[in-house]
């Protein structure tokens, strides 16, 4: 009887091993940052192209290898990482099986260029599906520059079934991230189709993570700080006030590496206890520091998993990290032991005698004889319908005013401009009941603008200087271009590379089903999972999707109220939705963008109020500039 078993090939073996190590495009980009940072890269530039399925370029400045070392590194089991097995317990880099290039190299057409600092000259070696094609002499900068094209080329089967693009690209994405996340000392550049997609520069720990994240997440984390003899935690929680329906930005990073556990996840939503609705997630990125032997990396071929010789006490060491931080930052109620000045309640004995407190008051006191101002709050909303019949706001909008009996000012006007030379604009005197600014019937428009701080232009109308509020004006705009909109059913949406998640109220989801159509009308597409499940998978073109969850809510609220007159309703959606446009922009206005919005607000029925009743613009006269002269 003949022999059944046989070695396999080389290439076989590996193309094999690439369907663990190497499952996607993403995959690739992982293990070759992760290489980057082995070699001492100060600056790593990733490109793909058609999410990864024709190009794959990873570009760094790191150490370079010899023309040896380059040809060795496509073998299998090839690595620099380790020597013995007891270096596996002792891991203090990313890769370390020396299977990830091999894999690489076997199912796709690879080129390596790289050069040594101390080398004049550098090396190309070209892999063509595991096979050995060449190594040149080749001029190069100092570090690697790996090129992977048609991944997946001699396996007809799995390059069918790759993801789509723009899937692909997503999941890049995240594992560009989390490489970044975990050496904000490093720059990084990610590119899709050659448009950058991440600048980053070499940041602090929280700078990384706002520059990663977005800005929208600066003001909600707590920084997290635990040094015992078991683990060294750091990082940042998000407040509890941020805590959303779906699950936010939720890393776990260990000695420098990234892994996933639905354990130490409890240990940090055991902290919030209490404190978050159900079904609500916070944010958190929490890095450990420990010693390698006391962990396991080599446990998957992804390396996400990681067992912990001591997991039950990192496990409390989490929690009670996390519940310090919340307690001192005052998000958790502490209980307070001192009485001082405080007012003591005796407690009262039966059939005990106890004479009336005496009476104090002050038999002169008037009020009619003073004034007294009024809080800003507790003043009463002014209707724009009295102002102009452009817009009708609902009640929640208020005007700021100062004491009870004088006329209140349309607005805040410009009270929160800050120029950088001294110079104050003087807010509009027009009130509620006087005419606007400028009226629809107009024909002028702004002309010799300048571009002035924190969001704010100066223009001519005619002969009339202006100062406008870009934000503001940007809001008018907005605003009828989503009337247009509403009344002609049909808007421009922008579909969500990860659509977002809501879960809302029976209620809600019936209320949510009833009007589909307008949302539909304003550009979102939403799709109904049922159970309360809603799943966004694209928004209005240009909206910020930082707060796509809390606009749903505001429109769902604006459709419970009794409103008389469909023309009411969309002019309640219509602001609703130009406040949420406009977001909170705080970076500056180009020269083209000023022109334009310019231009758009000179077209507008209504260019002297937004919606919500604040002043777009005041004019700057003549006499108020001679008495600042003067």
């Amino acid at each position: 009887m003949s022999d059944r078993i046989q070695l396999l090939p080389e290439v076989v073996a590996n193309q094999i091993a690439a369907g663990e190590v190497v499952n996607r495009p993403a995959s690739v980009v992982k293990e070759m940052m992760e290489n980057a940072i082995d070699a001492g890269a100060t600056c790593v530039a990733v490109n793909f192209r058609e999410g990864g399925r024709d190009l794959i370029q990873i570009v760094d400045n790191g150490c370079g290898m010899s023309p040896v070392d380059a040809r060795l590194a496509f073998d299998r089991h090839a690595t620099s990482k380790i020597r013995t097995a007891e270096d596996i317990y002792k891991l203090d880099t990313f890769g370390f099986r020396g299977e990830a290039l091999a894999s690489i190299a076997a199912v796709a057409q690879v080129e390596l260029r790289t050069r040594q600092p101390e080398d004049e000259l550098g090396t190309v070696t070209e892999i063509n599906g595991g096979q050995f094609a060449g190594q040149t002499v080749v001029s190069c900068p100092a570090g690697s520059q790996f090129m992977v094209r048609n991944l997946f080329y001699n396996v007809p089967a799995r390059r069918r079934f790759l993801e789509k693009s723009n899937v692909s690209a997503g999941h890049i994405k995240a594992e560009f991230q989390r490489v970044a996340l975990c050496n904000p000392q490093v720059r990084f550049e990610l590119y899709n189709n050659d448009a950058p997609v991440y600048l980053l520069q070499p940041a602090s720990l929280a700078g990384r993570i706002v520059d990663v994240v977005g800005a929208a997440v600066k003001h909600n984390l707590l920084e997290v700080v635990a040094d015992t003899s078991i683990v060294k935690l750091k990082g940042y929680v998000g407040r509890p006030a941020a805590a959303r329906k779906t699950r936010p930005d939720q890393y776990f990073f260990v000695n420098g590496r990234y892994f996933r556990s639905a354990y130490f996840q409890k240990a940090v939503l055991k902290a919030y206890e209490k404190l978050i609705p159900e079904g609500s997630f916070p944010s958190f990125f929490l890095y450990f520091e420990i010693d390698p032997e006391r962990i396991d990396v080599n446990v998957h071929p992804q390396k996400t998993e990681v067992k912990f010789a001591d997991e039950e006490a990192v496990w409390q060491i989490v929690n009670a990290a996390v519940r310090e931080t919340l307690g001192k930052t005052g998000a958790v109620p502490m209980m307070d032991f001192d009485d001082a000045g405080q007012v003591d309640i005796p407690v009262m004995e039966r059939n005990a005698f106890y004479a009336e407190p005496p009476s104090r008051s002050d038999m002169d006191y008037n009020p009619f004889q003073e004034d007294y101002g009024m809080p800003r709050s507790m003043v009463r909303p002014a209707r724009l319908s009295d102002v102009s019949s452009g817009f009708r706001p609902s009640d929640e909008f208020t005007i700021e005013s100062g004491t009870v009996g004088e006329e209140a000012p349309v607005a805040d006007g410009f009270e929160d401009f800050r120029s950088g030379d001294g110079f104050d604009f003087v807010a509009s005197t027009e009130t509620a009941g006087q005419p606007c600014l400028i009226e629809p019937s107009e024909p002028e428009r702004f002309t010799q603008f300048v571009r002035l701080p924190e969001g704010y232009a100066a223009a001519l109308y005619g002969d009339r200087l202006m100062a406008v509020d870009l934000n503001r004006a940007r809001e008018c705009v907005l605003y009828e271009e989503y009337l247009l909109l509403l009344k002609s059913g049909s808007a421009v949406s922008q579909q969500l590379l990860f659509p977002e998640q809501l879960l809302l109220s029976e209620s809600e989801y019936a209320l949510l089903e009833e009007n589909l159509v307008d949302f539909a009308a304003l550009g979102f597409d939403l799709e109904l999972a049922g159970g309360g499940a809603v799943r966004v998978k694209g928004t209005p073109a240009d909206m910020p999707a930082d707060q796509l969850d809390v606009l749903v809510y505001d429109l769902l609220r604006l459709f419970e109220l009794p409103v008389s007159g469909e023309e009411m309703r969309r002019g309640k959606l219509a602001a609703t939705m130009a406040r949420a446009g406009v977001g909170r922009r705080k970076s500056l206005f180009t020269d083209e963008e000023v022109r334009s919005l310019l231009d758009a607000l000179a077209e507008c029925a209504e260019r002297s109020f937004t919606p919500s009743g604040k002043s777009v613009m005041a004019e700057l006269t003549l006499a108020e500039l001679k008495a600042k002269l003067a």
